[in-house]
């Protein structure tokens, strides 16, 4: 091999090295600085004064229906295999999909967000946990859900969001507003609590919560033509075992139709299959709380504080059984940005998110790379949550 030679081959080689290391190191590295970034020139971030949609469409999916200006509803839904098919999924205008991990098992938690539809069952449904209130609040919604973490339910009744507690266990506790469905199969007592859509209605009314939505939106835009889409693509989250979370391309209907833990997920009311226009993977750390945990010197509220003291040591101690996702919530998170990847048109983009955590009435906002506001596709938005170094691939078609 002559010095020529060597000279191209050495060449080749840097630029091997160049290639491979930004796809382990460098990307995320950019994700990272575009944190940082937003973090400075977004510090002060406020939910818009005015409508980021034009027409009578959701402000949270785009879509055109007739109660555009209706308040939304966020019910707290399972993931347990037991409890699927899930009731409602299919009339979502938003989900959220969030880890919940309890004494060292790993398990997930969602969130459906109604707002053009309210299904005629939603569940079944679960308890509350504060992460979920403060992206509710976000979004101008009544929060329900069938009792909940004592984090949670001290949120309740503190009154930071107009809520409707099936179980009556805290906050505005309304068990005539739910029922239970009769036990089948491996169905636990946990997996019978339901809502009718008409009941919560009737409920949200009679307790003089306000009816007409004050969320200003999400921006959207129109899709790609379907010439300009690609020939399918899969994603997959790891949530572990049977939660895994895939999605595939389908670009007849420029959606992503969803399986669960190896399983084509589907809404049990109507039987369709779940399919939402758009996916966002978001990454937030995640902690247990504890009860030796120095919160305050933080610089953060103490999440015991006004608990029973047997809740923290006694011996119905909580200590280490429920989580918080740092997830810019104004009581107990240090940190209101991260990264986060959105599929929308069968194709990936880079960006971040915030909520400040000045609040909880700020919404959870969505930015692409060069720091504006994502605009989505018109149709379901549904929200994957994941804790760093959870694997998330995504093979374009």
């Amino acid at each position: 091999m002559d010095k020529r030679q060597k000279v191209i081959v050495a060449i080749l080689a840097i630029a091997v090295v160049a290639a491979v290391s930004y796809i382990l190191f460098g990307r995320d590295a950019f994700r990272r600085s575009r944190v940082d970034h937003i973090r400075m020139e977004n510090g002060t971030t406020q939910q818009s004064a005015g409508p980021l949609n034009q027409g009578n469409v959701s402000p949270i999916s785009g879509l055109a229906c007739d109660n555009w200006n209706r308040r939304a509803f966020a019910f707290m839904q399972p993931v347990d295999v037991q409890a699927r098919p899930v009731a409602g999924f299919s009339q979502a205008d938003m989900i959220f999909e969030m880890p919940n991990p309890a004494e060292g098992i790993f398990v997930t938690r969602l969130m459906g967000v109604y707002l053009c539809d309210i299904p005629t069952e939603i569940g079944a449904l679960r308890s509350a946990r504060h992460d979920y209130i403060n992206i509710a609040k976000g979004l101008d919604a009544v929060f329900v859900g069938w009792g909940g973490s004592a984090f949670a339910i001290k949120k309740l009744n503190d009154g930071v969001i107009d809520n409707i507690d099936c179980n009556g266990q805290g906050g505005k506790k309304a068990p005539q507003c739910c029922f239970r469905k009769e036990r089948t199969g491996l169905m636990r007592v946990e997996d019978t609590g339901y809502a009718k859509g008409e009941a919560i209605l009737s409920c949200s009314k009679e307790f003089g919560y306000r009816s007409e939505g004050k969320f200003a939106g999400y921006p959207h835009r129109a899709e790609a033509a379907e010439a300009d889409r690609p020939n399918g693509g899969h994603l997959r989250v790891g949530y572990p075992g049977v939660m895994k979370a895939e999605y595939d391309y389908d670009k007849s209907s420029n959606s992503y139709l969803r399986t669960w833990g190896g399983a084509p997920d589907t809404d049990r009311n109507n039987g369709q299959r779940i399919a939402p226009k758009n996916i966002v993977v978001m990454t937030a750390e995640n902690e247990q709380i504890m009860a030796d945990v120095d919160y305050k010197g933080r610089g953060v509220s103490d999440p015991w504080e006004g608990l029973p003291e047997g809740e923290k040591t006694g011996p119905t101690n909580i200590s280490g059984r429920y989580n918080n996702l740092q997830l810019g919530d104004p009581w107990f998170d240090t940190q209101d940005s991260g990264s986060a990847r959105f599929f929308m048109d069968g194709r990936e983009i880079d960006g971040t998110w915030k909520k400040s955590k000045a609040s909880a009435e700020p919404k959870l906002t969505f930015y692409d790379s060069a720091g504006k506001e994502v605009q989505f596709v018109p149709g379901q938005i549904w929200v994957e949550v994941v804790i760093p170094g959870m694997a998330v691939e995504w093979q374009e078609g």
